[in-house]
């Protein structure tokens, strides 16, 4: 059993690995940058070391300082949350050679399952449905606009190694191809350091679903149902629940035996997540799968009763998984909504500053999981999340009713957040009726877009 784990994250993930490691008498070491020295996650660690300037790419994405706090704290391993270094496989090289343990999958396994490309021709060869498009890296637009052709318009160009809606662009003729293409590649190169390129055909008005996976070392896979996350803006999730009301008792089973024969098929070991798109005649593809814990794992935790934090370190301490396919039932309807500082009104920008007061909800049902506190100010430098909202109810229209009540009685004084603009999706007719998909916000929201 572990020790002592470093935590290389901040913000509400970093708090909600720290109460896990509490829970199972580990103990837990912080990072901080300069902008975070009065962070939640700094005072609840039983240390804290801090590893550099506020700019992430001078603390938190900084190897050498992070595997050097480590090494002077002496720990057993090392969590990164999600985000960050969490799918950075240069970075799980350097912590086996510290001989530190990484919480994850190995660096193989997240280059293999990381480069989306990668990822489609191993799915293929395992027999997962992906949505159609190029099999080989695309480096040029040229090549890409004739591979366009051939798939078929409209086409979505996606970066090999992108994330968070990043290095993707959407072209509908080959008279915009070039210049999306141009674009989704300089934000590859300029987010990801590549400017590897795929092109697949893009599935009109789909839904976002995702299975839960959990795999150990011994060759046991299982999965925790499915999330539903096609309430996004620019690609970037927003609302999540579980169970889909879109799905049928024997598609949700097709489906779930296939997020765990990606698994198997790459030999994965860790938490996991296998994303498919869902398209209107309820045909699924294989979109990606994110090797790490995700944003909206709460969710799963809800309905399952399943501790995934928990189930990730026993992973990585080379335990079993503590529960069987059989054993797993999930339970009513939860939901998720992600409350981020920033300024639906103008387009999304971020809000940073000082939180005068905050009022966070309680009851049967309802977990928050934030970092903030009264008088806490909220840095400029990374991501405008500040806080989820989890609610659990017998069905979802009692989850919904929960949610609407939550965030109404929530509370956050002195920034701008999208509580408001998530309470207008909650109330909107489609929405109760299940009738959404990925362009659920841009369809009816069409100002929050522009």
């Amino acid at each position: 059993m572990f020790r002592k784990i470093l935590i290389a994250n901040r913000g509400e993930i970093a708090v909600r690995i720290i109460r896990a490691c509490r829970e199972m008498g580990i103990t837990t070491v912080a990072v901080y940058s300069e902008a975070d020295k009065e962070a939640l996650h700094t005072q609840l660690a039983d240390e804290a070391i801090c590893i550099g300037p506020a700019p992430a790419t001078e603390s938190y994405l900084n190897m050498e300082r992070i595997l050097s706090a480590c090494i002077a704290a002496k720990v057993d391993a090392i969590h990164p949350g999600f985000g960050f270094l969490s799918e950075n496989s240069r970075f799980v090289e350097m912590c086996q050679k510290c001989h530190i343990t990484f919480i994850g999958p190995s660096a193989e396994m997240m280059d293999k399952m990381g480069n989306k490309s990668e990822a489609r021709k191993t799915m293929m060869e395992a027999g997962v449905p992906v949505v159609p498009g190029t099999r080989e890296p695309v480096y040029d637009s040229q090549t890409g606009k004739k591979l366009a052709k051939e798939i078929g318009y409209p086409v979505m160009i996606k970066a090999s190694f992108g994330g968070g809606g990043k290095g993707m662009r959407i072209s509908y003729d080959p008279e915009d191809f070039e210049e999306n293409f141009k674009v989704a590649q300089l934000e590859s190169v300029r987010g990801f350091g590549d400017n590897t390129m795929y092109i697949e055909k893009y599935i009109q008005d789909p839904r976002h679903v995702e299975f839960q996976i959990l795999a150990d070392e011994y060759g046991n896979v299982v999965q925790l149902g499915e999330r539903d996350c096609s309430i996004q803006r620019h690609h970037q999730k927003m609302i999540e629940e579980s169970p889909s009301v879109a799905l049928t008792p024997e598609l949700r089973r097709r489906m779930g035996e296939a997020a765990i024969k990606a698994a198997k098929a790459v030999k994965y070991k860790s938490a996991g997540t296998i994303e498919f798109l869902l398209d209107r005649d309820q045909n699924f593809y294989f979109m990606e799968m994110n090797t790490r814990i995700q944003v909206e794992h709460p969710v799963t935790e809800m309905v399952s009763g399943v501790d995934l934090m928990k189930e990730m370190i026993s992973i990585a301490e080379g335990k079993p998984l503590s529960i069987s396919q059989e054993e797993i039932r999930l339970n009513g309807h939860a939901m998720e909504c992600r409350i981020n500082a920033e300024d639906p009104d103008n387009h999304f920008r971020p809000c940073p500053g000082v939180i005068r007061e905050v009022h966070l909800p309680g009851g049967n049902g309802v977990r928050i999981d934030t970092a903030v506190y009264n008088g806490y100010e909220i840095p400029p430098y990374y991501d405008s999340m500040i806080a989820k909202v989890i609610v659990h109810g017998r069905n979802r229209q009692e989850t919904i009713d929960k949610m609407r009540s939550t965030l109404g009685e929530l509370i956050i004084d002195g920034v701008t957040t999208n509580v408001d603009f998530q309470y207008e999706i909650l109330n909107h007719e489609d929405f109760q009726k299940g009738n959404i998909t990925t362009d659920f916000i841009p369809e009816h929201f069409p100002e929050k877009m522009m």
